[in-house]
């Protein structure tokens, strides 16, 4: 299945490109890179000065899909296992 923006939260998002366009950290914000893991709480950003951690649930994500479309997402929405999150949101799709 393709990547959507009406899909996102059900398929895996390492690998994507990512900007943090909104967080309660104002250090946070402008963060670009690429997703290179995830946990329960955080992404992990490869950017250009580095790996950042990021805590999920305090941050506004803009992913870039393979389509070239970009994809606001409120962490929160983010916050658990991804696997868990996966299976979760495929039964009530």
């Amino acid at each position: 299945m393709e990547i959507r923006p009406d899909n996102i939260l059900i398929h895996e998002i390492i690998g994507l490109p990512v900007e943090i366009i909104s967080s309660l950290n104002r250090s946070h914000v402008g963060i670009k890179g690429k997703v290179i893991d995830e946990t329960m709480k955080m992404l992990i950003i490869d950017t250009n000065k580095g790996i950042k951690k990021i805590e999920k649930k305090v941050a506004v994500f803009l992913f870039q899909l393979p389509s070239g479309i970009k994809v606001k997402v409120d962490g929160k929405y983010l916050v658990g296992r991804p696997e868990d999150r996966l299976k979760k949101r495929i039964r009530y799709w």
